[in-house]
């Protein structure tokens, strides 16, 4: 089955072409030129992948991402944030605190960003750990379910972020570098991509959603990565 892929950008010669070059490659096309009527394309159509522009009127495309991902029904779903302008370091790391999968500037390869959105793609057929449940210290995670709660409270989270807190609850008290996160939740060859900001923004909204007395659990390790204190 071709994988359906909702393409967002206000610019309408951009739309077209992206949705003709991507409609010749093996993809089923979904388009808007608007952020609000994206969400709603989302919620209904149900797209394998977005890729959404980061400057439109109205809603933008870190505010679609943003809105989907706090959505139990859309959250799941990867997004690429394309730019042309925001493409800055506080507007990329921007982007993956909203929860994007990947950061593309303009303008690009055709090519190159059909790689792109293959790889996000892949790194959600990932397999974090087993269907078994964890439950360490009050929070509970079941990765059949794909669901979490601390004590009992239902904690939603998106997809990087239970791939994140499952590979940590998995191997509690040792240490794993960044590298090993990296190529282990998101998918990413080490010898392509070692940016510790990537894992660092997870981390840090990770503790956020679980509070304060498991956070501090979440333990960076100088110089080396993180670990889940037993």
């Amino acid at each position: 089955m071709k994988p359906k892929i909702l393409i967002v950008d206000d610019d309408r010669s951009v739309l077209g072409a992206l949705k003709r070059y991507l409609s010749a490659n093996g993809f089923v096309c979904v388009v808007s030129d608007s952020g609000s009527e994206a969400l709603m394309l989302a919620r209904e159509s149900k797209p394998d992948i977005i890729l959404v522009d980061a400057q439109m009127p109205g809603l933008d495309g870190h505010a679609v991402c943003r809105v989907l991902k706090q959505e139990a029904a859309t959250q799941t779903v990867p997004i690429i944030i394309m730019s042309g302008a925001l493409i800055d370091e506080q507007h990329v790391l921007a982007g993956f605190a909203g929860g994007a999968d990947d950061y593309v500037a303009k303008p690009f390869s055709m090519a190159v960003l059909k790689a792109r959105i293959e790889a996000v793609l892949r790194r959600y057929k990932v397999v974090v750990v087993s269907d078994e449940r964890l439950k360490k210290h009050g929070v509970e995670l079941d990765p059949a379910g794909r669901t979490v709660s601390v004590r009992g409270k239902k904690v939603s989270l998106t997809r990087k972020e239970f791939d994140l807190l499952a590979t940590l609850l998995s191997r509690p008290g040792k240490a794993l570098t960044i590298n090993y996160l990296l190529e282990t939740v998101w998918g990413y060859d080490p010898a392509d991509y070692n940016d510790p900001g990537t894992v660092e923004v997870h981390v840090c909204h990770l503790r956020k959603k679980l509070g304060p007395g498991l956070a501090k659990r979440i333990v960076a390790v100088l110089g080396h990565g993180y670990k889940f204190e037993d």
